[in-house]
């Protein structure tokens, strides 16, 4: 396999440990079969999916295996922000493994062909399972790790494949992890307004006044569009260019309801290096921008540059190169990643969410199964099927499932499309207060809050409880085997 080390210094203090220095990850190429599910296809083809290990406290062939579900990015971002897994596995003698999603960062099936049509087609969930559950199993193989139980760790995204991966191959994975992982308004369940209402209320929380300004300056905005005083919003946002339909005004309140967005989900109370530059306490930041005196417009602006324009480089905003609108209305990012991600929106993921300026302090922007429809069918030549995933992943009819661990901060905003309360004594729900996006995932930071600090010790707790029952439940197996004269 190819491989690659990341030095100390590229990985630098970033995991936020509290002792020692980072683990060494050595990057790998797995050989990975195309498709899982037809014999016929792709001439049983295969591609080189990326993963990244770690064996520095692993008890060889005794230790758990703790296996993070990629998601919708480069495997390097969610390995360089979960210190957690490597805080616990020291504890733990695990070892370590960050794999890739099959379309993103390095792991692209048809090269540059990926995102043409058919063969974006194998982009699916259920695919990528079956990539992690071959993988686990044959790494096990090689490492000579076949009793080692396997844990499954993942974020947002990555989360609702941790709860996948335990529900579908619970032969082989023990126990889940999955830290805000919205795995109900993602299969259709909950209130569209959901997420935005949200948003907002994160403003809110800091002060009201703040939530005030935002709608305050949308509102000013709208004014000026309904005007075509296009040249005024150009000077008092900074555009590079002067917009000049109702499409680029459109563009626009995608792009600065994204900043928001993306403040939200990274009210951190540390500066980080996820998804951007942000600085610590983003929303506080910004809401001491937009009360920072009566220019509501150029608040907004200012407010927008702490996410697109941290470094302070650039001089205006580049209105389609900064954000993509796409089947995801909380933004898909930029580059190959986000064509893999709109594409999973348009096919299996739901995101219908909408902003409306009741609920929140957006302008109304409504994102219907009609609009997916019709854009996904221009886009990607695909209709979408609402209520797949639900039938696929059980939606809210988990109460058969176990060893299950759902982490939300009630900060974010994909905390309340998840699970937030304890099913039964193995769907254990664990509600983070002053806690963001996956923050329970980051290391240990001077900085986080007790209840960060509270809910690690429990994770850590019923982790060490499933690794346990599971080299209980293989010793009772192999036992009975021998007994029954198989061995």
């Amino acid at each position: 396999a190819n491989k690659r080390n990341r030095t100390t210094e590229e990985i630098g203090c970033i995991y936020g440990m509290t002792a020692g220095k980072p683990p060494q990850f050595t990057e790998k190429y797995f050989t990975q079969t195309v498709d899982h599910f037809n014999f016929n296809s792709m001439d049983n083809g295969t591609f080189s999916q990326r993963y990244l290990i770690t064996d520095e406290y692993w008890k060889k062939g005794y230790g758990p295996i703790f296996f993070y579900t990629g998601n919708e990015g480069d495997v390097w971002g969610f390995a360089l922000n979960s210190g957690f897994i490597l805080e616990m596995a020291a504890q733990q003698q695990a070892l370590v493994i960050f794999a890739e999603h099959r379309y993103y960062g390095r792991s692209l099936p048809f090269g540059k062909e990926s995102f043409n049509i058919p063969q974006v087609g194998l982009l699916t969930v259920e695919q990528a399972l079956a990539d992690y559950a071959i993988m686990i199993s044959e790494l096990k193989e090689q490492l000579a790790a076949t009793d080692c139980p396997v844990i499954v760790f993942g974020g947002s995204y990555g989360g609702m494949l941790s709860v996948y991966m335990r529900i579908k191959y619970p032969n082989i994975v023990a126990g889940a992890l999955a830290a805000s992982a919205p795995i109900l308004s993602t299969a259709g369940l909950g209130d569209p307004r959901q997420f935005f209402r949200d948003v907002t209320a994160d403003f809110e929380k800091i002060s009201p006044e703040c939530r005030d300004a935002v709608r305050g300056a949308f509102h000013q905005l709208k004014q000026l569009a309904e005007r075509q005083d296009y040249s005024r919003i150009q000077s008092e946002v900074a555009l590079c260019k002067v917009p000049s339909s109702p499409r680029d005004i459109h563009q626009l309140y995608g792009l600065l309801r994204n900043a928001f967005t993306l403040l939200a989900m990274l009210d951190y109370p540390y500066s980080t290096h996820f998804i951007g530059h942000m600085p610590a306490n983003p929303v506080k930041v910004a809401c001491g921008i937009m009360l920072s005196g009566s220019d509501l417009l150029a608040n907004l602006r200012d407010t927008a540059g702490i996410v697109y324009n941290s470094t302070g480089v650039l001089t205006c905003f580049d209105l389609y190169n900064l954000y993509l609108e796409c089947a995801d209305p909380t933004g898909c990012g930029l580059g190959f990643d986000s064509l893999a991600w709109d594409y999973q929106a348009c096919t299996e993921v739901e995101l219908c969410y909408e902003s409306n300026n009741v609920t929140d302090m957006f302008p109304p922007m409504a994102f219907t199964e009609k609009d997916r429809e019709v854009y996904c069918s221009k886009r990607w030549a695909v209709v979408p099927r609402p209520g797949w995933l639900k039938v696929q992943f059980w939606g809210d009819a988990l109460s058969t499932a176990s060893n299950i661990i759902f982490s939300n901060g009630d900060l974010d905003p994909w905390a309340n499309g998840g699970v937030r309360k304890s099913l039964s004594s193995s769907l254990v729900a664990l509600n983070i207060s002053g806690g963001a996006h996956h923050l329970d995932l980051r290391g240990s930071n001077e900085a986080d809050p007790e209840s960060v600090i509270s809910a690690r010790k429990t994770e850590a707790e019923l982790i060490a409880q499933w690794v346990k029952m599971e080299r209980t439940k293989t010793r009772l197996r192999k036992s009975d085997t021998q007994q029954k004269g198989f061995i």
